[in-house]
């Protein structure tokens, strides 16, 4: 399986199909992780428009194409990973099946990828329900949030093998020695949320190899207290588009500010080397998308509207988290865990 086997030479296999801007953007994404990067990729789609697409780069004898005969609309949902056995991210998960590929990178349908990757890699032994990940851009390192969005149900349980999920992310891509973990709810006081959270609570605090800090608000979220941040995928959505879209306002507030008068486009422009490097810093697109983890096999979602930038960086981090092992290290914390402690 691909989870043990060698990858360090295979390329990350990138759903060319899938994305508001596909393949244009995938396929100038593509080049420019492999030529400023290094980062081999095999593209996956239909071969005509990719080839094309490949030949505005001069790059038609850099990226092989592997033919698919379908492709996931953006807004098929899960469903659509049945009705089309043959698309583009099915054929992507397939190369890593069988150890062809290191990874898959999609900007398609996140509904569809999940589906997808969930049928065609299968899930990690013990592990209950696959979640994505997110990267946070606190400071002085990120921090994880999951589930974003996968399960929008949970049980208690679950919460804790996310936390183990998030905590081999956190490791793996950060580099991070025993990741402290948080749990999204109302308060910070044990007490506070519903049932699920309490429960859950109670759980992470005896669970073995968790460092667990509490509780954790929404106002915490990019204050960097906790390295990971579990919440249910409804909870963890919702906090997240809510994240995302209060950073878009505050840039079209500051940019309509810095408008207002000459003294403040005079502000602005001094100043414009520092908002743009804010600016880039909060860009989602710049920590290359989300992971969904649990598979056998690696998997990252790209935003549906990434340009040839994202793409790159979500190819980077596919190749990353697959040469260093973040399948691998999930199942050894699933394993430990799963494994009877002594009291004595």
């Amino acid at each position: 399986m691909p989870d043990t086997a060698d990858v360090s030479g295979a390329p990350v296999a990138l759903d060319a199909m899938g994305g508001d801007h596909a393949p244009g953007e995938i396929v100038a994404g593509a080049v420019q992780a492999v030529r400023e990067h290094g980062v081999p990729v095999v593209l996956v789609g239909a071969p005509r428009p990719i080839h094309e697409a490949l030949a505005r780069h001069g790059a038609t004898a850099e990226i092989p194409i592997i033919r698919a005969e379908e492709a996931l609309a953006m807004d098929e949902g899960a469903l659509a990973s049945l009705r089309r056995p043959r698309s583009s991210i099915a054929v992507a998960c397939h190369l890593v099946r069988r150890g062809d590929a290191c990874a898959v990178v999609s900007a398609g349908s996140t509904a569809g990828v999940v589906a997808t990757g969930k049928l065609r890699l299968k899930g990690q032994p013990g592990v209950l329900r696959p979640a994505i990940a997110v990267a946070l851009p606190t400071r002085p390192r990120p921090s994880i949030l999951l589930d974003a969005g996968a399960n929008a149900e949970v049980k208690p349980e679950m919460l804790v093998q996310f936390a183990h999920l998030g905590a081999a992310y956190a490791e793996t891509a950060l580099g991070i020695t025993g990741p402290r973990i948080g749990l999204l709810t109302i308060g910070s006081e044990p007490g506070k949320g519903n049932k699920l959270v309490k429960r859950a609570h109670e759980l992470l605090s005896a669970a073995p190899g968790l460092d667990f800090a509490g509780n954790v608000e929404g106002h915490d979220l990019l204050t960097g207290a906790v390295d990971v941040i579990v919440a249910d995928g409804f909870t963890g959505n919702v906090a997240l588009k809510t994240m995302e879209g209060s950073v878009r306002y505050a840039f079209a507030e500051l940019r309509e500010t810095i408008q207002e008068s000459r003294t403040a486009r005079l502000g602005g422009l001094l100043q414009r080397r520092r908002i743009m490097e804010l600016r880039r810093r909060l860009d989602p697109e710049a920590y290359g998308g989300a992971v969904l983890l649990g598979l056998n096999g690696t998997v990252v979602i790209a935003h549906g509207a990434s340009q040839a930038p994202g793409v790159s960086a979500a190819c980077e981090l596919a190749a990353a988290l697959a040469h260093r092992g973040v399948v691998a290290r999930i199942g050894e914390r699933i394993g430990h865990a799963h494994r009877p402690h002594r009291l004595w």
